[in-house]
């Protein structure tokens, strides 16, 4: 390798250096938000869920209980901080090149990035969803935070996020991506082809399942009509809100 030519007299290596050089060799310490999550999911590579306590995720991230409190409340929600920051990985993807396609590659788009962004923490993800089957009141709470998530994913796809109906997108989404999530956890392709193809198909059947809600909902309008003239109730007039476009 050619060496690059000097500039000046060789410095003399008795005299102490300048400190401006050592401290610029020195990396910037990170996030202690962005620590305490990567403790966490390396504890929970090769621990179960209920094993790992407060205290071994802030020794494993080298920050006092005191910091800890006062950066995250609980584990679940360390883990909530985990889900957040794969949201950011994903919504700083620009989606804008795919605004005229239709809504399911929109969303298949955007969850397959996902996806990708969850690859290399999969032992961890496993041990987590093992340990929410048999803790019901994390996993409700897990759910909201999933819920929230998949507002972002919508929103991410182009597809309206808020309100009810928004919500109720939100919800169908966490359990399109739950019923993937298995394949997802023991796909053996670099690609993750298998859980591509079972996304897609979740999606589409998503998607045919809020058409015939949608067909329900347009079927039963007289009859709600019927009723509010009855209960003396005026219907706000409904926009152009296809609930078809949740899938």
């Amino acid at each position: 390798m050619a060496k690059r030519p000097s500039s000046g007299p060789t410095p003399d290596p008795s005299e102490p250096q300048a400190p401006v050089a050592a401290a610029a060799a020195q990396p910037r310490p990170s996030d202690p938000r962005e620590k305490i999550v990567a403790a966490l999911l390396d504890l929970l590579s090769t621990k179960r869920w209920a094993e790992v306590g407060l205290s071994d995720v802030a020794e494993k991230a080298d920050v006092s209980l005191a910091e800890l409190r006062g950066l995250f409340p609980s584990k679940g929600a360390i883990l909530a901080g985990f889900v957040r920051q794969i949201d950011l990985d994903v919504l700083k993807h620009d989606t804008k090149d795919m605004a005229d396609e239709p809504v399911r590659e929109r969303l298949f788009d955007v969850l397959m990035r996902r996806f990708e962004a969850l690859k290399p923490h999969r032992d961890a993800l496993r041990t987590v969803r093992e340990g929410l089957m048999v803790d019901p009141m994390g996993a409700a709470a897990m759910n909201q935070v999933a819920v929230s998530s998949m507002q972002w994913m919508l929103a991410a796809a182009g597809v309206p996020e808020s309100g009810p109906l928004g919500a109720a997108r939100a919800q169908g989404l966490v359990l399109v991506v739950a019923r993937v999530f298995e394949t997802f956890l023991n796909d053996p392709d670099e690609g993750l082809a298998r859980t591509m193809k079972a996304l897609d198909e979740e999606l589409r059947r998503a998607e045919k399942l809020a058409r015939a809600a949608d067909d329900l909902g347009r079927m039963a309008a007289p009859f709600r009509d019927a009723v509010d003239r009855i209960f003396g109730r005026a219907r706000k007039p409904r926009g152009d809100d296809d609930v078809a476009s949740a899938a």
